[in-house]
């Protein structure tokens, strides 16, 4: 196994420079290239003839060239080399981009394979930037196979990929990284680690790819769901400081409206384990608007009343203020004193929050990583509760919890996860779920839209801005030009960039060019504002300030603002090329809306497929339930996005993403729980290499799991 951990560079063929360009994809060792899994794959058996090919297909074309390829350039400056080939039934044209190399490349009177994709007018075939290679050559595995896609980064392309994997498996031979104990293997019919491997990187077809992959996804199940009973079990050793309380009433009867019975149950629920001698580890996991923290607030002032501090950890300034004051406005009038500490406080103000988190004056402090930085300390802490857990690292839950003596800790989400995944990816934390929401809150209309009612939904805008409210339009991507996976030439290690083709359903809105598109063309009398991620963080927050004050009147923004402030008079929101986005993040995109006493809407912009875009957005105009559409994710694109939003840290952010089903997921825990039974120290033999693995994820995320 040690085999395993030897690093890439030492590899023929790779080398100090590609080993660079591995490191940013998270390679480093023979075990990560190995599970440098295909983010896709491409089904590049299927040949037809040129009289048979439809439009839009992908799909392998044998055909002599007329002629040499011919070069000209575009009227833009591009590269275009231009190619006629035919077959015994027709002709189909060919063209590259920025591909000068293929006129060398293809010969007249030669034959060769084309695979890509066809676009049909009129009686004419045209495949554009195909990957092609000469029939008959033998050394080539381009065409004719299932073919494995990988995420890339400058300076790789695929082929590299291919023959590094290819060379880590032959050094590997017959021990490939295997936790799976032969027994655990055995009950549920899964297939050899060699076996996995070789299919999940080589499929021989989709049969053998399927069987790899159902092996593979159960292995990283399994293995988080022994390290999370491990943790559990750990921490059920551990004492932390009772804290006892005597009922809510007092809270509940301060605030000028009534909880949820949701709300209480959680509350219950936390406060038994505060009071139990032992340290929470409870996750809070709440739809949009369920009024998490009305939850955390009571319990900070249950901490208080029995004289020990909270701490509060957002993960933005915004955020973090928009926190400060709800907190204020439930604890203040009950005695307890709420402080904040956050980046851009003055030199002052953070000494202050500092002092008084020393002395004992301050019972709850509110901030943002800035909790994490030396020299803040606190007199008792008991409590640390963090927002949006996933968008901090473990590491950084961990500091913060270091600053008190084993303290109980709530962990907040507004990403509903289904009951199934939860198991797996929180099996180590108590879960409390808030599955309604506080009465009087309006459900936000669904729509989905194609390109043609494009005008219809900005003068529907103009409308809404005109009667005093705010609009949304977020947009998939930032930049207008966006990275093709794809080689610039068949033994380059260059990528192709290539521009979006023109407008219509297939073009992507990106935020810069489309927020000044709709300031000057669209909306010139209204006031819009931009907001991405590639902003500094301070320009961030004075582009939603000023949308949040009113100044500004239309916000284009990415998904940044999935988890972000409340916006009450936000109307509605136009979520552009809805097509890219999983349900779960749909839903809390239109939970940006509907947050105020006005009618909210939310109008879903379909992009080319519009069928199947269609059929699945329905999921979301039927439905504002986020645990219901959580689990409709899974079912359609499988736990990928999940274990994808996983901080850092943690191997599961390598998973497979694609398709565990339900059942794969329980038989995962339940093969955990036996093995534990069996072995709870992994002592076994047996379990020795799973004791590796689960070792491993505890020193990746600092001897922590969540």
């Amino acid at each position: 196994m040690s085999e395993l951990n030897k690093e890439i560079k030492y590899l023929k063929g790779v080398g100090e420079a590609r080993a660079r360009l591995f490191k940013k994809l998270g390679v480093v060792t023979l075990r990560d290239l190995l599970r440098y899994f295909p983010r896709d794959y491409e089904d590049r058996t299927v040949f037809k003839k040129i009289a048979e090919l439809s439009d839009g297909e992908s799909v392998t074309v044998r055909a002599v060239a007329s002629d040499s390829p011919r070069l000209s350039r575009t009227p833009r400056g591009r590269e275009l080399a231009l190619l006629r080939v035919y077959d015994d039934t027709g002709m189909m044209d060919v063209r590259f981009f920025n591909q000068s190399y293929v006129k060398d490349a293809i010969s007249a009177g030669g034959t060769y394979l084309f695979y890509g994709k066809i676009l049909r007018a009129g009686g004419s075939a045209l495949m554009t930037n195909p990957v092609f290679e000469r029939d008959g050559d033998g050394s080539s595995v381009k065409i004719g196979r299932v073919t494995p896609i990988y995420r890339m980064t400058a300076g790789l392309n695929m082929r590299s990929v291919s023959n590094t994997v290819a060379l880590a498996l032959k050094l590997c031979g017959d021990a490939p990284p295997d936790a799976l104990p032969h027994s655990v293997r055995k009950e549920y019919g899964l297939a050899a680690a060699r076996f996995a491997y070789e299919n999940i990187h080589f499929p021989k077809d989709f049969e053998s790819l399927k069987i790899a992959r159902r092996r593979l996804i159960f292995e990283d199940l399994f293995v988080l769901s022994v390290t999370a009973r491990r943790r559990r079990a750990e921490r059920g050793s551990s004492s932390g400081q009772a804290i006892i309380s005597e009922g809510f009433g007092e809270f509940y009867s301060a605030l000028p409206f009534e909880p949820t019975a949701a709300q209480k149950r959680a509350v219950d629920e936390a406060a038994r384990d505060l009071a139990s001698g032992g340290v929470m580890a409870r996750m809070l996991q709440g739809d949009v608007g369920s009024g998490k923290t009305l939850v955390a607030a009571a319990l900070a002032w249950t901490v208080a009343k029995n004289g020990f501090q909270t701490a509060f950890m957002a993960p933005t300034e915004l955020l973090a203020e928009q926190h400060f004051r709800t907190f204020e406005e439930f604890l203040s009038p009950l005695g307890v004193r709420v402080g904040r500490l956050t980046g851009s406080l003055g030199v002052k103000a953070k000494r202050l929050a500092r002092e008084a988190l020393v002395s004992g004056e301050t019972d709850v402090i509110v901030g943002t990583h800035a909790l994490l930085s030396e020299g803040v300390d606190f007199r008792a802490l008991a409590l640390v509760i963090t927002d949006e857990q996933h968008r901090f690292g473990v590491s950084q839950r961990a500091a913060l919890g270091q600053k008190g003596e084993s303290p109980h800790v709530l962990v907040m989400s507004a990403t509903p996860i289904p009951r199934t995944l939860a198991l797996i990816l929180y099996g180590d934390l108590d879960v409390s779920e808030l599955n309604e929401l506080p009465p009087g809150r309006k459900s936000v209309m669904t729509y989905s839209a194609g390109e043609r009612l494009r005008r219809r939904i900005y003068d529907f805008a103009r409308r809404l801005v005109s009667e005093g409210r705010q609009v949304y339009f977020v947009c998939p991507a930032v930049e207008e030009i966006d990275t093709i996976e794809r080689p610039a030439s068949p033994g380059g290690d260059g990528i192709e960039i290539a521009r979006s083709p023109g407008t219509g359903d297939s073009e992507l809105k990106r935020a810069r060019e489309y927020a000044k598109q709709l300031q000057t063309e669209i909306f010139p009398e209204l006031s819009v504002g931009l907001v991405h991620g590639s902003m500094k963080p301070r320009e961030k927050d004075a582009a939603m300030a000023s949308f949040i004050s009113g100044e500004t009147d239309i916000l284009v923004a990415t998904t940044v603002i999935e988890v972000g402030v409340d916006v009450p008079n936000a109307a509605l929101i136009v979520i552009e090329n809805a097509d890219r986005f999983g349900l779960s993040q749909l839903h809390q995109l239109r939970g940006r809306v509907g947050r105020g006493e006005h009618q909210s809407y939310c109008v879903l912009m379909r992009g080319a497929d519009g069928e199947k875009s269609r059929e699945r957005l329905d999921i979301l105009r039927g439905t504002n339930d986020g645990f219901e559409i959580a689990e409709a994710d899974l079912r359609q694109r499988g736990p990928g996005d999940f274990f994808g939003s996983r901080q850092h840290g943690i191997p599961a952010s390598r998973f497979i993403e694609q398709g565990a089903e339900a059942g794969t997921i329980w038989d995962a825990r339940s093969a955990a729980d036996t093995v534990l039974a069996r072995d709870p120290g992994l002592k076994l033999r047996e379990n020795r290499a799973l004791r590796e693995a689960v070792d491993a994820i505890f020193l990746a995320s600092d001897g922590t799991f969540n």
